[in-house]
C-alpha cells in the first residue's frame, strides 16, 4: 500500500511550472504578484548602482579641478549653470549667489547665508535624486514576506478542501497542494530577502554620498567666507 502511494507521488510533476498552473486563481495572482516585485526590486537595485558609481565618477572629476587653484570665477566659466557633476550644481549654485551680490557691496552682510541656502537647496535635491526608488525597495523588503504567506495560507486551505472532497490523505493527494502552497513563501523570500539586504546597502551609500556633498559644501562656503571679509575689509 505504501509502495502504491509513493509510486502515485512519484508521478505527480513538481516543476515549478506545473505548481504555478496546478494552484487555485488566488495563488497565482500572489506568486505573478511576488515575481514582479523581484524584477522590480533588482531594477531599482541595478539602476541605484549605476546612478551612485556615476556620481561619484563626476564628483571625484569635478573635485579634481576645483582643487586644481583655478580661479573660481574661471571654473565657474567652464562648467556653466547646469555640471553634471553633483558637487558641480553645488559649486553653481553657490557661485551664482555669489556673482549676484558682487556688485551690491551693500548686501555682503546676509551674502553668506544666501550662499549657503543656496547649496543647501540644491543639496537637498541631490540628496532626493539618490533616494528614488529606496523607498519602493524598503516597501518590497518588508511585505513580500507577507504576501507569500498569504498565498501559501490560501493553498493549504484550498489543499485541506481536496483532501475532504476526496476524503483520503494519502500522500499523492496532500503532496502537491502543499507543494503549491509552500512555492509562494518561497517567492516572497525571494522577493524580500534582495531587496532587504541592497535597501540597507543602497542606503548607507547614498548617506555616504550626501555626507560628501555636505563636506564640499562647507569646504567650499568656508572659501568664499574668506573672500567676504576680505571685501568688507
Amino acid at each position: 500500500m505504501e509502495a502504491e502511494v509513493l509510486g502515485a507521488a512519484s508521478e505527480v510533476d513538481f516543476s515549478l511550472i506545473a505548481l504555478f498552473m496546478r494552484a487555485t486563481i488566488t495563488v497565482k495572482i500572489v506568486m505573478i504578484m511576488l515575481v514582479i516585485a523581484s524584477i522590480w526590486s533588482w531594477a531599482i537595485i541595478f539602476d541605484r548602482f549605476r546612478v551612485y558609481r556615476a556620481a561619484k565618477a563626476k564628483d571625484a572629476e569635478f573635485e579634481s579641478t576645483f582643487w586644481s587653484g583655478r580661479m573660481l570665477d574661471e571654473i565657474h566659466s567652464d562648467v556653466g549653470e547646469k555640471p553634471d557633476a553633483p558637487t558641480g550644481r553645488i559649486f553653481a549654485a553657490g557661485m551664482s549667489e555669489w556673482n549676484k551680490g558682487a556688485s551690491q557691496p551693500g548686501l555682503i552682510a546676509g551674502a553668506q547665508q544666501r550662499i549657503d541656502r543656496s547649496m543647501n537647496v540644491v543639496i537637498a535635491r541631490e540628496a532626493e535624486k539618490l533616494g528614488n526608488g529606496l523607498g519602493s525597495l524598503a516597501s518590497i523588503g518588508a511585505v513580500s514576506p507577507f504576501i507569500g504567506l498569504f498565498g501559501t495560507v490560501w493553498g493549504i486551505k484550498h489543499a485541506f478542501e481536496e483532501i475532504a472532497l476526496q476524503g483520503s490523505t494519502d500522500l499523492a493527494v496532500v503532496a502537491p497542494g502543499i507543494a503549491e502552497a509552500l512555492l509562494a513563501t518561497a517567492l516572497g523570500l525571494l522577493a524580500a530577502i534582495p531587496a532587504v539586504v541592497f535597501y540597507n546597502k543602497l542606503s548607507a551609500d547614498s548617506d555616504r554620498i550626501s555626507g560628501a556633498h555636505e563636506n564640499f559644501a562647507d569646504e567650499f562656503s568656508m572659501i568664499l567666507s574668506r573672500q567676504l571679509e576680505k571685501r568688507a575689509d
